[in-house]
């Protein structure tokens, strides 16, 4: 029975993420489509108060009312809604300057960063055959990103960035995933968007800063304007695919086991390649493609050893790792 209510999980967990990912790479189209005319924090708070507006009237109903806004954990709520928007405000602003497929296989380092993180602030060992993946996809991101010829970009560390921050969160959700329902997280990250970015706003929305030529800083300290009204439709699509997104991958990650439902969210990966040709005229260079398999093909292994470790973990004792 317990077999059985695991697998039933994992299905659901599955789906679950595979959902919540169209949702994001719909939502990272939007935000590249909209780079070049507003400010970040104005589509930000835009896209939040939409996504608030979608929680309050269909999700918020279905999980249990007014409750959902209930915790006891509020500390972690906000450091775990940091976590989100920077990583997004980092990711996103690194999505101005660089093509949409190089950015996301970036930010897919995050599986290699949560294995370091794990080491590092946990105490685990790590074998060989993990370590040799780990270097193997930082090797990935050095083939796409560059350093140390005319070809980098300042804007692909951004990405990088956004991978900490969100191996950060995966660590909180697992964390505070028993007691809390997806529904109460969602909130709690639609509400940090929001105060955040109205933040920026009142600080730097006036303009003063802008007017420099690289694409990432003029996203972020571009004047707040009114938007066009053919663009209030991609602004009400990615309000709703943001909070649908964060709502269902808190429910993945709250369902099932993260190792089996991590490998859903490489499905990304060729959304941003075909979103990249078909939208924006982007094809990754021969090298890129390199660095993409090298990231993908690392982060895979590491969350296969992962599981197995797990299994081999309840099999032989808690003593046991590779």
């Amino acid at each position: 029975m317990a077999t059985a209510a695991m697998n039933r999980g994992n299905l659901m967990g599955a789906l679950c993420a595979a959902f919540a990912v169209m949702c994001f790479s719909v939502n990272d189209v939007g935000i590249k489509f909209l780079s070049g005319d507003y400010a970040l924090h104005q589509v930000v708070l835009i896209r939040s108060l939409i996504g608030t507006v979608v929680f309050l009237l269909v999700i918020m109903p279905l999980s249990g009312g007014w409750r959902v806004m209930k915790t006891k954990r509020p500390g972690i709520h906000l450091i775990r809604g940091l976590c989100v928007v920077l990583a997004n405000m980092s990711f996103f602003l690194g999505l101005a300057a660089l093509p949409i497929a190089d950015a996301v296989a970036i930010f897919f380092i995050s599986p290699l960063v949560i294995t370091v993180f794990s080491v590092v602030f946990l105490g685990e060992h790590v074998g060989p055959r993990r370590w040799t993946a780990v270097v193997l996809g930082f090797a990935g991101v050095m083939v796409i990103v560059k350093p140390g010829t005319s070809a980098f970009q300042l804007a692909s560390l951004l990405p990088i960035l956004a991978a900490i921050l969100y191996a950060t969160l995966h660590t909180l959700t697992r964390k505070i995933g028993a007691t809390e329902s997806a529904a109460t997280m969602a909130f709690y990250i639609q509400f940090t968007f929001i105060v955040t970015s109205a933040a920026f706003g009142l600080a730097i929305g006036d303009g003063r800063f802008a007017g420099s030529a690289d694409p990432s800083l003029e996203f972020l300290t571009r004047a707040w304007g009114v938007p066009a009204v053919g663009d209030y439709a991609v602004l009400a699509v990615i309000g709703v695919t943001s909070v649908a997104g964060g709502y269902f991958i808190s429910q993945a990650y709250r369902m099932s086991e993260a190792a089996f439902v991590a490998p859903f969210e490489y499905v990304a990966m060729p959304m941003a390649v075909i979103w990249g040709l078909t939208i924006f005229g982007e094809w990754p260079a021969a090298s890129a493609w390199l660095g993409i398999a090298m990231i993908v093909g690392s982060g895979l292994f590491l969350l296969w050893r992962e599981a197995e470790t797990e299994d081999d973990m309840a099999t032989r004792g808690p003593k046991y790792r590779r």
